[in-house]
């Protein structure tokens, strides 16, 4: 009966020595954005930078809406299915990472606690278990922004929030591109003041001024350390 099973064994020990020999020892992120245009691209940006290739980090916007349960349901189909016009295979990813924003969602909180539960209960291609991650904004993504050339220590609203950060960068729009290179210089500021802000509240707060950008963004940087 031994000899019955060799010829099979040995297929997956080649197997996984030519997996082993292939992958490069830095995670495989999945990045699934509420928004179409604007935190995909500025990611991306990002992810050029540092030259991360797309079998490493994928950035996608969810294609089943904007509310932040969307964004989540939408990850995990992403990541359990597959996406093969985007040449994403299923389970691919050692970790998966949703964005989205506070703003006036209805499913923001509840959206928070599914990713909780879900975190860890799904497993990869080589059979690890998956976090998952939330990276939320309150009241929006332009938070992070503004917190590159200021301080914000009041509640505010997305209106104001992206009219304060046109103060600094008045050509700012929507999925504007270049965003990472006008704002690198004071990243460091940023990201000072992001940890600032989460020592006075956290993402279920969902009222004061909050990011997680800065983990994101620091995650990226330094996938290949």
């Amino acid at each position: 009966m031994g000899k019955d099973n060799q010829p099979k064994h040995r297929q997956v020990v080649r197997d996984l020595r030519r997996r082993a020999a292939v992958r490069k020892p830095y995670e495989r992120l999945l990045i699934v954005c509420e928004g179409e245009k604007t935190e995909p691209q500025y990611l991306s940006e990002i992810r050029l930078f540092y030259r991360l290739g797309t079998t490493h980090v994928q950035v996608l916007h969810s294609q089943r809406g904007t509310e932040p349960q969307q964004v989540l349901e939408y990850a995990l189909t992403i990541f359990k299915k597959g996406d093969r016009a985007r040449g994403v295979r299923a389970a691919e990813f050692d970790r998966i990472v949703v964005v989205f924003d506070r703003d006036d969602h209805k499913t923001y909180h509840e959206a928070l606690a599914r990713a909780e539960v879900r975190s860890g209960k799904f497993r990869n291609d080589i059979g690890v278990a998956v976090p998952l991650d939330v990276i939320a904004s309150v009241p929006c993504f332009e938070l992070w922004l503004l917190l590159h050339f200021e301080d914000v220590h009041a509640p505010l609203d997305r209106h104001e929030a992206l009219e304060r950060l046109r103060a600094h960068l008045p050509e700012y729009e929507k999925g504007a591109r270049g965003v990472w290179a006008a704002t690198f210089d004071h990243l460091e500021q940023a990201t000072r003041r992001a940890l600032r802000l989460a020592t006075r509240t956290s993402a279920h707060d969902g009222i004061e001024p909050y990011t997680a950008m800065h983990a994101l963004v620091s995650c990226l940087m330094h996938m290949k350390d």
